[in-house]
């Protein structure tokens, strides 16, 4: 799932970039409120994180122009300003959700994960990829109705490939999001998890390909 965060807080933005990267998240940041309507008719996303303080541009006034527009794009309010006047005012003027600071993580992602439900008008719980399965509410792996045992490196690697949907990821994206906050892990760290995890999904029916100058993707087995 592909996130646009609208955060003028470097060190939050940064964080929270890296923490829902955890999750299996793909977030893009801007800090400048007349960088969002362009970031979103460039790139599909399933969510935007606004911030209200925003520079350029006030979160309202995006808030405002993209539901005058009619952008569909689900919107989570970040602000400091936790007041009732305020909840009211952006959920009236089209807000999804609202969310003050400071937060916990764990909120903030149940809170975009309802958001996305409810704008595909399905549970988004489970990923599968041929027999194998991955249930986000659990977070165990199943293969056919048995559970599908992994170290911890293996299991966020391998969550991540999943929640990707077919789409590639490359050595680096695989790294940020396994490996957050770890500056001293290597590449080759990425490719020993993927031999380990190529060998563990023989015989499955589920198998990691590279393709050649995109990257890792996980795939039914042909």
């Amino acid at each position: 799932m592909r996130l646009l965060l609208a955060e003028d807080e470097s060190a939050l933005a940064d964080w929270l970039v890296r923490t829902l990267a955890q999750s299996g998240f793909q977030v893009d940041w801007v800090a400048d409120g007349r960088l969002v309507r362009r970031a979103l008719r460039s790139t599909h996303y399933d969510a935007l994180i606004l911030d209200l303080g925003l520079p350029g541009l006030a979160g309202e006034e995006v808030l405002l122009s993209l539901r005058q527009e009619e952008d569909p794009v689900p919107i989570l309010i970040l602000t400091a300003r936790d007041t009732l006047a305020e909840r009211v005012a952006t959920l009236r003027a089209g807000a999804d959700d609202f969310l003050a600071k400071p937060f916990e993580v764990e909120e903030l992602e149940a809170r975009l994960l309802a958001l996305i439900r409810r704008s595909r008008g399905r549970e988004i719980t489970k990923y599968s990829c041929g027999q194998l399965v991955y249930d986000a509410s659990t977070k165990r792996f199943e293969l056919g109705q048995a559970l599908f045992s992994l170290t911890a490196r293996e299991h966020a690697l391998l969550k991540t490939l999943i929640q990707a949907g077919g789409e590639p990821l490359t050595k680096r994206d695989l790294l940020e999001r396994v490996f957050t906050g770890d500056s001293e892990v290597h590449a080759e760290a990425v490719e020993v998890l993927i031999h380990r995890l190529r060998k563990r999904l023989m015989h499955t029916g589920t198998q990691i390909s590279t393709l050649r100058g995109l990257g890792y993707v996980l795939e039914v087995a042909p």
